[in-house]
């Protein structure tokens, strides 16, 4: 069994650049802890409101 010397020569980030899905998953995962860590940070450096 010989192995196509196309596939060996391809780089790593070739490899995973030419895969459209894999990085639409994983620039949504980015940005949905992104935005969650974001927004438990503000969250959490609210000042406390007084009550009326």
């Amino acid at each position: 069994m010989e192995v196509d010397d196309d596939t060996r020569d391809v780089p790593l980030g070739q490899r995973l650049f030419d895969r459209p899905f894999l990085l639409l998953a994983f620039g949504m995962a980015v940005m949905v802890v992104f935005f969650t860590l974001w927004g438990l940070w503000e969250i959490t450096s609210l000042p406390t409101a007084p009550l009326p």
